[in-house]
């Protein structure tokens, strides 16, 4: 079974506030790529996998299991794959608002 990047690119472009045209500028990509990405249609590339995470400065794994499904994280309960899952968008939320800081700080 496939990792399910389309849910992950559209939860980390949500947790960060992201437009699609935004988010595919940082990542090198077109609009149209990523918006096929985000439906499911096509699977991202390793390369842009990796953009992804380093644009939101977390580690590609992070991304990787965001994209897991329950059946590939083998949970033997919908209680442990939601606790996982939320744990996730928290730390998601935390590279996005340090994220934030860093470009107001920056800029």
């Amino acid at each position: 079974m496939e990792a399910n990047y389309a849910k992950a690119f559209r939860i980390v472009r949500a947790a960060h506030g992201f437009q699609q045209s935004e988010l595919a500028e940082l990542l090198d990509i077109s609009p149209s790529q990523l918006s096929l990405i985000e439906s499911g249609k096509r699977q991202p590339s390793l390369r842009v996998v990796e953009q992804l995470a380093s644009a939101i400065s977390v580690p590609t794994a992070l991304v990787t299991l965001l994209a897991s499904t329950k059946e590939q994280m083998d949970t033997t309960s919908d209680e442990s794959f939601n606790e996982l899952a939320n744990s996730l968008l928290r730390l998601l939320l935390a590279a996005s608002d340090n994220h934030q800081h860093k470009l107001r700080f920056d800029g």
